[in-house]
């Protein structure tokens, strides 16, 4: 403010120095003329345009430049360099305006088309939105004008013919939608749920194409007919926080259904139906969840149940769990324990039928292997398909106790909680979903947290017991054993998920090329060694590693973990086309004679056990360091077959350096943002403006807290 009040009072010095006769630059402004021209009338998207602007009348010839429409029509340089947006806008054809500095009532326009390609052919994509819902399907057509070569080719988020994850598109613009809503990390690294483009391509001229923007919209998120099935949106009709402006409420999933003494109860996470330790018992538990009304109110919604009993997230000391259930209203849920999309078959349309888990108490803590299929059906992102990659593990989550996040804050410590693989196995508002098995649908674990990379639940076991009453056992509803089908379809996620490479600096793998080179002739002398390189860590993406090229199938049980704190990765091949001591560019060619690693991979009994006793020795000391949350067993990739200390990192807070090994167990490092209830990352949601006796209006948008939360202005 200071800085304009002093900017309007020099140019009001100025103004009374020129009426005064001071030297004024300018003529009459009625002789002032401005003229804009261009070399040519078109300009292709995302490419440069010069505009001239010639000004009479005035010895000030400055002009001011403008775009009409603001920046999705393109912008423009003080200059005159005009920058088409990277997509065509509409209408195409834009005007850009050049403004007389000495007299802003003068001005002169030209109009420019921006234009798909150099050869002015034009596409467009009909309809340019859509909302599909999981595993359905949805016609694009496409324009081409330009050119009597009127074909194109279809592709999804860029990929031709589509993708197991986004969803594939046939060559007429039929595109089948995949089982989970796409996510994407935002700008504070958290998972969001996000959406996907369907463009077509001119084959007459491939840098021509037009675009739609496709959202998925799970069922899980819809307002169920009563009675509801599971693994749908709902929430406690008290989670909402009213400050007199604004509304604010949040929303989970209603996981599953269990039974104790013959009566029937919802289950799912405490921060969802007992709102963090906030709630009240006999509190109505609601379908769908306060977040996906219109009005952040239950209008619109069911009471299908009351909440009964849920663990204590403050205790002390902690009940390690995450956990709540509710009284089931008669009538008011499907008292199979449906779970949409959790079916072993597909109905007319090739979308998986709801159906139970199986039937009983779950799979044994103990029985949890890393590298185990499994599945959820969420709120937010639906059926998704991933595998364990880690158990035993001990972790601290973020919990607020109000939905806006101004409540009490506060950390649970928890242990022996199991770990999924990927960011995109849930989001924000999938907490209390009920995680499967994929080949039986078999109950494993109660989704209560995650980062941007990993997803944490309790095991079913310590849930069932902590709800048992007397002599009245807990137990899932459900049925026999059953495939999740949906993992199988041709639209689902991969559950096998590869490393993806990373650069590291020059100096960094000259560290591991001077530690290699001066133990080469003793790392060359194992017999099953043909080749020894230098490359990436997997186990810790931000190390180098001595790469081992070894014969397969041969024993590799005496190769070293480390070499003088060097970690060491595990490559195998009958027979590779290099051998001795190789250098950094050659171990990378042969590396892409392999196929890539996975992110998890099966361990032996054995294998756990000997890391089971490492991790009880050193957990506690691990936990205490700065920027470590999580601790838990999993599997390496650097040495395929062999357990790992799964030591989970807080992204962008300082750290110990982690050993490679201890106790002769290699160390494994993820790092993401940090762990909290709600799942993995925030979430944008509808925002509405309440009036009094009026209507709700959709208005804005806000990023939601934990829980998916979304705020009614």
């Amino acid at each position: 403010m200071i800085r304009t009040a002093v900017g309007l009072v020099f140019l009001a010095i100025i103004l009374f120095v020129s009426s005064c006769g001071g030297g004024s630059a300018t003529s009459p402004s009625s002789l002032i003329t401005v003229k804009v021209t261009a070399p040519k009338t078109t300009v292709v998207v995302g490419q440069t345009l010069t505009f001239t602007a010639t000004v009479t009348g005035t010895t000030n010839t400055a002009v001011t430049w403008s775009v009409s429409g603001g920046a999705s029509n393109g912008t423009i340089s003080t200059t005159g360099v005009y920058t088409a947006p990277a997509t065509v806008p509409n209408p195409p054809t834009v005007t850009v305006t050049a403004t007389s500095q000495a007299d802003p009532t003068k001005s002169g326009s030209a109009t420019v088309t921006v234009v798909a390609s150099a050869s002015g052919i034009q596409v467009s994509v009909q309809p340019a939105t859509a909302s599909v819902s999981d595993f359905l399907t949805q016609q694009f057509t496409a324009t081409v004008t330009g050119t009597s070569n009127t074909a194109g080719t279809w592709q999804v988020n860029s990929v031709t013919g589509g993708s197991q994850k986004f969803g594939f598109i046939s060559s007429t613009g039929l595109y089948v939608a995949p089982s989970a809503v796409p996510t994407k990390s935002d700008s504070m690294g958290n998972t969001v749920t996000t959406t996907l483009t369907v463009t077509a391509v001119s084959q007459a001229d491939t840098t021509a194409s037009g675009t739609s923007t496709v959202t998925i919209v799970p069922a899980n998120a819809n307002a169920q007919p009563v009675p509801v099935e599971l693994g749908s949106s709902g929430s406690n009709a008290h989670d909402f926080v009213n400050n007199g402006k604004t509304i604010t409420c949040c929303g989970g999933t209603l996981g599953s259904l269990v039974t104790r003494g013959g009566v029937q109860y919802i289950l799912s996470d405490n921060h969802i139906l007992a709102r963090s330790d906030g709630a009240t018992v006999g509190d109505a538990i609601v379908q769908p969840g306060l977040i996906d009304t219109a009005t952040c109110t239950t209008a619109g919604t069911n009471t299908v149940a009351n909440l009964s009993q849920f663990s204590n997230l403050q205790a002390t000391p902690s009940q390690n769990l995450d956990a709540a259930i509710a009284q089931v209203i008669a009538g008011k849920v499907n008292s199979a324990g449906k779970i949409i999309y959790l079916g072993g078959t597909v109905d007319a349309n090739g979308v998986p039928v709801a159906d139970a888990p199986q039937g009983g108490t779950g799979l044994p803590t103990a029985s949890v292997a890393v590298s185990r299929p499994v599945a959820k059906s969420g709120r937010s992102t639906g059926l998704t398909c991933s595998t364990i990659e880690a158990t035993n593990i001990s972790t601290s989550v973020d919990y607020t106790v109000n939905c806006d996040g101004t409540g009490t804050k506060f950390t649970v410590n928890y242990t022996n909680q199991i770990g999924v693989i990927g960011g995109d196995f849930s989001g924000e508002g999938d907490s209390g979903s009920l995680i499967v098995t994929q080949d039986t649908a078999t109950p494993v674990a109660l989704l209560y947290a995650g980062s941007n990379t990993d997803t944490v639940g309790n095991p079913v076991a310590d849930v069932l017991n902590f709800f048992k009453s007397g002599g009245n056992a807990v137990s899932f509803v459900g049925g026999a054993a059953h495939a999740v089908v949906g993992c199988t379809l041709p639209t689902a996620p991969q559950s096998a998920k590869t490393v993806e490479p990373a650069l590291l600096a020059a100096d960094v793998i000259q560290k591991a090329t001077a530690t290699r080179d001066l133990h080469s002739p003793e790392l060359l002398a194992y017999p099953q060694v043909q080749a020894v390189g230098v490359g990436q860590s997997y186990d810790n993406p931000k190390e180098p590693a001595i790469l081992f090229f070894v014969t397969q199938g041969d024993s590799r049980t005496n190769l070293p973990a480390q070499v003088d704190g060097i970690r060491t990765r595990i490559i195998e091949k009958p027979l590779f086309a290099k051998r001795g001591a190789i250098s950094a560019e050659d171990s990378a060619i042969l590396e892409k004679s392999v196929a890539a690693p996975q992110l998890v991979y099966s361990v032996s009994d054995a294998e756990m056990a000997r890391a089971k006793v490492v991790h009880a020795a050193h957990v506690e000391a691990l936990m205490k360091q700065a920027g470590v949350q999580g601790v838990g067993i999993g599997s390496s990739v650097d040495s395929p077959g062999e357990s790992a200390l799964m030591i989970f990192t807080i992204r962008g807070v300082p750290q110990d350096p982690i050993p490679a090994v201890i106790d002769g167990v290699r160390t494994r490092v993820r790092e993401s943002t940090r762990f909290r209830a709600g799942s993995a990352g925030s979430e944008v949601q509808r925002a509405c403006k309440l009036a009094p006796a009026k209507a709700a209006t959709k208005t804005a948008t806000v990023k939601s807290g934990s829980a998916s939360p979304t705020t009614k202005p």
